[in-house]
């Protein structure tokens, strides 16, 4: 929401800025504004519609539907921000002429830096309170909730794209060649193209389903084997439904002289045991089985091996 109405604001000042100075620079950050507006309303209305509830034909939920939004929000950047700003560069430097009244853009750009900083700091906020030891890198990479990063990296590409611009109508002003201001815009478009095929890697990385950390997986199987009736993880699987919902999918070892009921209750022992140690564990299935000494050399997953027993459900659970 900060974003959102931040983009706006600033959108207009940039538009108002190209109508007085015809700065090339001007046009290709109002709509790079524009655009981010979209973005932001954009990974509103996924967050909405990943809200409903689960239905027949989709069992598991919508939750992905903000991947889906997020990854939208890569191609509107692409084409209609970076595209766009590299045509209108172009344009200006086979066409340039100079920057007029050019106080309305500097004026502008140095409005924008300030509201985009507010905008960047409010993510740097929101954002340290979730990625904790690790680097900017690696949250944006490993974030399983995309809003956060989509934004980082939106503000954080503004926030250059605008010291561009500016730079670029400080040289056409001090040169009193206009070409200075449409390399500042081809700049920009650049800029944005590498943002936007950022964004849609890692978006598409999570449309096609990612597994939880490594620290998420070690505390699920902890909390899995009690060392009584389960006794170890035969192998397990995991995937994020969205990015507050996690599918867990295991077989469990249990002792060959339990009964039904035994097993039973362990199972359900366990999966309350891993839904109190991650909350974000909505959908748990457990099957089983007795430990086997083959079984576990053939690897991870027998079941995938060639020639290995068929998947079967577990009954009740």
């Amino acid at each position: 929401m900060a974003a959102l109405g931040a983009n706006l604001a600033i959108a207009v000042s940039k538009f108002v800025a190209f109508a007085f100075s015809g700065s090339s620079s001007m046009l290709a950050e109002g709509v790079h504004s524009l655009a981010d507006s979209g973005n932001q309303f954009l990974l509103l209305v996924g967050g909405k519609k990943a809200q409903r509830a689960a239905t027949p034909q989709h069992p598991f939920g919508y939750g992905r539907e903000r991947y889906i939004y997020a990854f939208l929000v890569s191609i509107v950047l692409f084409s209609v921000g970076g595209m766009f700003a590299i045509y209108e560069g172009y344009e200006k430097i086979s066409h340039p002429h100079e920057v007029e009244h050019w106080y309305w853009p500097v004026g502008v750009l140095l409005f924008a830096i300030i509201a985009e900083g507010f905008s960047f700091r409010t993510a740097i906020k929101e954002s340290n309170a979730l990625r904790g030891g690790l680097s900017w890198a690696q949250f944006v990479r490993r974030a399983k909730a995309p809003e956060l990063p989509v934004v980082l990296l939106e503000d954080f590409g503004a926030l250059i794209g605008l010291v561009l611009a500016l730079l670029g109508v400080g040289l056409a002003l001090l040169t009193g060649n206009g070409v200075w201001d449409g390399i500042g815009t081809v700049c920009i478009g650049v800029l944005l193209v590498l943002i936007a095929l950022v964004l849609a890697a890692e978006t598409k990385s999570l449309l096609l389903g990612e597994a939880a950390g490594a620290d998420v997986v070690q505390q699920i199987e902890t909390a899995m084997v009690d060392g009584d009736t389960v006794t170890r993880v035969i192998h397990m699987r995991t995937l994020h439904l969205g990015p507050e919902e996690l599918l867990v999918a295991a077989k469990i070892a249990v002792r060959h002289d339990n009964t039904a009921t035994e097993i039973a209750t362990a199972i359900d022992a366990a999966e309350a045991r891993i839904r109190a140690a991650v909350p974000i564990a909505r959908v748990i299935y457990l099957e089983p089985d007795i430990y086997s000494e083959t079984e576990a050399a053939r690897g991870a997953d027998p079941e995938a091996t060639p020639g290995g027993p068929t998947p079967h459900p577990a009954p009740g659970h």
